[in-house]
Parts: structure tokens; C-alpha cells; sequence
């Protein structure tokens, strides 16, 4: 079997982003992490209207990725559905209940700040 070619970043995230709309999924935001922190190059946070959905896209991203560039990724909080974390190295994903995103405001602590 040949070896799968990585993709870079700005790749993988639109895949992850593709994946996200296939699924329906609500409130996409993707932020650049480029120079500001080492635990990724982007940040995607994203909303799923019930834990079930949540759950779904989060599995369904996962299989995507691994089947497109056998990318495997640490993944939590699949079990309850209400925020998964899905880490495929370069790109940091979130995906939300809008009640439990909205408790977090996860944009608001990774958004530019602006000097007056």
C-alpha cells in the first residue's frame, strides 16, 4: 500500500470545512492560529442542533479524514454530544451544541483583539 501524502494545512482545513457543510452544520467559524499558538495552524468552531448531530458530524469528519489522507485524530467528548473536540494536528475543531457554545464563547478568547 502506498504511503498517503499529508496535506497542509490550509488543505486540511478545507476539507474539514467541506465536511462541516455536507453535514449541515450551523454558525461555521474558522480563525488563524498562525503565530499566535503552537496546538495548531486553525481553529474551525462550528454548531450541531442536537447532541445527536453533534455526535454525527464529528464521526463523519473523522472517517473523512482518515479515509481521504489516513489521517487519524484524537477526538472527546463524542460520547455525550454536546462539545466534541476533534484535533487532527494542524487543525483544532469544535463543534457545539448553541447552548454549550454560547456558555463557552470560545471565539470570543481566540478573537484578533483590536487597539483603539
Amino acid at each position: 500500500m502506498a504511503a498517503q501524502t499529508q496535506p497542509d494545512s490550509e488543505t486540511l482545513l478545507a476539507r474539514i470545512l467541506s465536511s462541516l457543510d455536507d453535514d449541515k452544520a450551523e454558525d461555521v467559524v474558522q480563525i488563524d492560529l498562525r503565530g499566535k499558538t503552537a496546538i495548531g495552524d486553525y481553529m474551525v468552531i462550528a454548531s450541531g442542533r442536537s447532541t445527536r448531530q453533534v455526535a454525527a458530524m464529528a464521526e463523519k469528519l473523522v472517517d473523512r479524514l482518515k479515509q481521504d489522507y489516513g489521517r487519524l485524530c484524537r477526538v472527546e467528548g463524542k460520547d455525550t454530544g454536546d462539545w466534541v473536540l476533534i484535533d487532527t494536528g494542524d487543525v483544532v475543531v469544535h463543534i457545539f451544541r448553541p447552548e454549550v457554545r454560547e456558555f463557552y464563547q470560545l471565539e470570543k478568547m481566540w478573537a484578533p483583539t483590536t487597539t483603539n
